[in-house]
């Protein structure tokens, strides 16, 4: 992430990706109510209907820059097809390799491949100060990982649910960095977001209908289902994009390695899983990394001052 000075509504993207990200950290506990529904189908029935909702709420906006979004089509193509993507290789991840794991690996390498994407193609810095931030984060991470992995949980495939879980983390990224390149073009970020997310729901639809049938099972199922479109995939992904548009895409990746303390402390509350202390670290951890990164730093007061300050008017 380079050092740039930061702009005007600073703050508030920040807090819109803490927001999505406390959202986000509910799918893991709500998804358990209905465990006669695949991941698969989960995950197509999330992010493919809250894209959907997404396009929708924001077609006005989409046909009166659809000349942009025309001129940046295959930002909005990489975009679509990564968040297509996406759920698919996330619940998978969980599948394979346990609920911790999958999303350890799938939202802790976000942030290092979204730096990687803007140091690339952008020429970014990657400062010492975010290096530092997003290693306490991660090692914070791992302690959640291991503390979790101690109760004995089934994962039947976990090298696949690993490589499955970078898939996920490489395309998260992306379609960060995507939709935000779009927003920095001159399309406001409801078009960006609702153009990418729409879609990527065109592309999800066939997945939910061939998979999506338990949703039809019990009010229950349902309910699941409209809730994981509803909540984290429209309304995150709405406060996503307002933090998108604010701050840089490795930082906003960066911010909701907030999500798995919150999917933590929900299956604390509501699952009755239980953290060890080492948990707890790991929680407290990734809590001081979002305010490593997120507090500004004040500038120091020994730098140096332009010539024309110091120069002797004798």
């Amino acid at each position: 992430m380079s050092r740039v000075a930061r702009a005007p509504g600073h703050g508030v993207g920040v807090i819109c990706c803490m927001l999505a990200a406390i959202a986000w950290g509910t799918t893991g506990t709500v998804a358990s109510f209905a465990p006669g529904v695949s991941a698969v189908a989960i995950g197509a029935a999330a992010m493919g209907l809250g894209g959907l909702m997404q396009a929708m709420v924001a077609w006005r906006g989409i046909h009166r820059d659809r000349g942009a979004l025309l001129r940046h089509r295959w930002l909005l193509i990489v975009g679509a097809v990564s968040v297509a993507l996406y759920p698919l290789a996330f619940y998978s991840s969980m599948r394979l390799a346990g609920v911790t794991i999958g999303t350890v690996i799938s939202i802790g390498s976000a942030p290092l491949i979204s730096a990687l994407i803007e140091n690339r193609l952008e020429g970014s810095r990657l400062t010492f100060r975010w290096g530092i931030g997003a290693l306490i984060g991660l090692a914070g991470m791992v302690l959640l990982s291991l503390a979790e992995t101690d109760h004995g949980a089934v994962a039947p495939n976990i090298p696949l649910g690993v490589g499955l879980g970078l898939v996920a983390g490489g395309t998260y990224a992306l379609y960060s960095w995507t939709a935000r390149r779009v927003m920095q073009r001159g399309v406001p970020a409801p078009a960006a977001m609702g153009a990418t997310f729409g879609l990527g729901g065109l592309i999800l639809l066939p997945i939910l209908v061939a998979t999506g049938a338990p949703f039809l099972e019990s009010a229950r199922n349902f309910g699941v289902g409209a809730y994981m479109a509803v909540v984290p995939m429209f309304l995150g992904y709405i406060a996503f994009g307002q933090g998108l548009a604010r701050i840089s895409s490795s930082l906003a990746t960066t911010i909701t390695l907030l999500e798995p303390v919150v999917a933590a402390l929900l299956a604390v509350l509501f699952v009755g899983e239980r953290l060890p202390p080492s948990g707890w670290t790991g929680v407290a951890m990734i809590v001081g990394c979002l305010f490593w990164i997120t507090i500004p730093v004040p500038p120091r007061r020994d730098a140096p001052r332009p010539a024309a300050s110091v120069v002797d008017p004798a």
